[in-house]
């Protein structure tokens, strides 16, 4: 409203004055030998700069938005062959997915603009991914390799469940707390990485159960503990440098131990039947991150 507002004035004076300003300048061959430059007010740059400045930034949005849905979907792509051609495990290409999928969707928010609107751009690639998970759910469209490459058992129905909840909490992330909270942060480290980790070790090397769950083992849960603290530290530590995130790092050490006891503790628990590691996970962290670290930006 303050630009339009000026550039009305700016335009009125030139319909009802004739006294416009001039600027002392050397002789100009156009207008004569005694001629002088016009000196236009400072409200035309004014008009000029500010819409420059906002297009800039949504080409730049804009721009981010498209290279990273694109890199999202090379990723997904590239397990899908490597799992097609059994060069990868089903399973394994599952998880790693699942791991990188975050954390690299996490590391591209620094390449949006500080517009207030940039984050409505970031969302794009997590929904487009929704859309993508939703067709092929609903078995609108065949894609068998996209189904073998982040399903449990290789069924396209299991695309409706934990891998479409998956990009729904980076696109709530993403919504309410984008790159200046570490409540975000953590929690998209935690499900990623964390739970991730769990899944690939616990896999392998997990002969000892849990008493209370004989699905999760001793070194699962460990796993999660120590890979979900390590991908929240590395996280906080990469947007610090950006200067999005200001917190006091021995606090911060001691509040991400306590987030990740948490999340690995609901991790453990019996109940993956009846709710999903990808919905438990990450909003068990929000809660605990809230809690520990408030509104600390």
């Amino acid at each position: 409203m303050w630009r339009s507002n000026t550039c009305h004035s700016f335009y009125s004076s030139l319909l009802v004055s004739t006294d416009l300003p001039f600027a002392s300048s050397p002789p100009s061959p156009f207008l004569g030998g005694g001629g002088r430059a016009l000196a236009f007010p400072s409200s035309i740059a004014t008009c000029r700069s500010v819409p420059r400045t906002h297009v800039a930034a949504l080409m730049q949005d804009a721009a981010a938005a498209a290279a990273v849905t694109a890199g999202a979907y090379s990723l997904v792509r590239t397990f899908d062959v490597l799992s097609e051609r059994r060069l990868i495990e089903q399973n394994l290409s599952r998880k790693v997915v699942h791991v990188l999928s975050g954390v690299l969707f996490m590391s591209s928010w620094p390449f949006f603009s500080s517009s207030s609107d940039a984050r409505y751009f970031a969302a794009v690639v997590p929904l487009f991914n929704c859309i993508r998970l939703l067709t092929y759910g609903l078995r609108l469209f065949k894609d068998e390799a996209l189904v073998k490459s982040v399903t449990r058992e290789g069924k396209p129905e299991e695309l409706l469940r934990g891998p479409l909840y998956y990009v729904m909490v980076l696109t709530f992330c993403v919504l309410v707390f984008w790159r200046d909270s570490p409540i975000g942060v953590v929690s998209l480290a935690m499900m990623s990485g964390g739970d991730g980790f769990a899944d690939i070790i616990g896999r392998r090397y997990g002969a000892v159960k849990l008493p209370y769950n004989k699905k999760k083992s001793w070194i699962g849960s460990i796993s999660m503990f120590v890979s979900g603290f390590l991908f929240s530290i590395g996280m906080l530590l990469y947007f610090s440098n950006f200067g999005f995130i200001h917190l006091d790092w021995e606090q911060t050490i001691g509040k991400v131990a306590l987030v990740s006891l948490a999340a690995t503790l609901v991790e453990s628990l019996p109940i993956t039947d009846s709710l999903d590691d990808n919905i438990s996970v990450p909003f068990a962290t929000m809660l605990t991150a809230f809690l520990a670290f408030g509104s600390a930006h």
